[in-house]
């Protein structure tokens, strides 16, 4: 037996079931038992997932024994210590947690099953560990972070079908990556959270198209950027914080060589 310390010791050992937990009756116990387990701390027969998990941590060997338990605890946790070639009889598991498990770890075969599967958070991560060129198939995913992930990681060249994804929050991820012609088309998304992604990275030459967008903080990013010529545009804008950024930027002045003698204190 291995003795540690745990706040989880001050929980009462109950099986999945509610019943208080009889070390008779199990499988690894008896001073014959080559695995190591400690009631309330590690053991694969309690209800508290650290102290299952723990039991597998010390006994990774028995971990393909439990993946036909009925606590589906037991199953998502074994999923981590078991060998790789037990994990596809998981990919159908009745309980997502237990096939989220597997998808962290199943091959790149196996992981393809799970691209439809009918729970979120598996989709989630087969969408993060897919390789690139095969997240397409995911890009009309019915969850909106499921494409999300797909438009951080879809090869740029891919992208341009996601411009018009019904989501705000995927828009503005296509339009971090997105080329510059793609860019361009996003420049009247409805939504200012996207504009501002498009207005941040087109050139400055380009900024011209938002000097009468409808939200302020589009024209303040303009007035950072923009020519020096076309500053007049936004000279009256109706938000203060625009045009004191005009002003702060036509007063500005070309620092001359004997300037930064004096500002460092040199006296000629």
């Amino acid at each position: 037996m291995m003795m540690t310390n745990d706040d989880t010791e001050a929980f009462d050992a109950l099986d999945w079931q509610g019943k208080p937990i009889d070390c008779t009756r199990c499988l690894h116990q008896g001073t014959h038992a080559e695995t190591q387990c400690q009631l309330q701390h590690a053991c694969v027969l309690d209800r508290y997932a650290l102290r299952i998990d723990r039991f597998f941590r010390w006994n990774p060997g028995v971990a393909k024994v439990y993946l036909k338990h009925p606590y589906f605890e037991v199953r998502a946790i074994a999923a981590k210590y078991v060998e790789v070639f037990y994990l596809p009889q998981l990919v159908s598991d009745d309980d997502e947690t237990v096939r989220w498990s597997a998808a962290q770890r199943l091959t790149l075969s196996q992981l393809r099953l799970l691209r439809t599967d009918p729970d979120r958070e598996v989709r989630i991560r087969v969408a993060a560990r897919l390789p690139e060129s095969e997240l397409k198939a995911m890009a009309n995913d019915s969850d909106y972070y499921v494409r999300t992930i797909v438009a951080r990681r879809l090869p740029i060249g891919l992208l341009t079908p996601m411009i018009d994804d019904p989501d705000r929050e995927v828009r503005a991820e296509v339009a971090k990556r997105i080329g510059p012609e793609g860019l361009r088309q996003m420049a009247n998304d409805a939504e200012v959270q996207v504009r501002l992604v498009v207005v941040q990275r087109l050139p400055a030459v380009q900024l011209g198209l938002f000097l009468h967008d409808d939200d302020w903080r589009i024209r303040y990013e303009v007035a950072q950027r923009i020519d020096e010529k076309l500053l007049v545009g936004l000279s009256a804008d109706s938000d203060v914080a625009v045009r004191e950024m005009v002003q702060i930027r036509q007063l500005q002045v070309p620092l001359r060589a004997s300037d930064s003698f004096i500002s460092c204190g040199v006296q000629s």
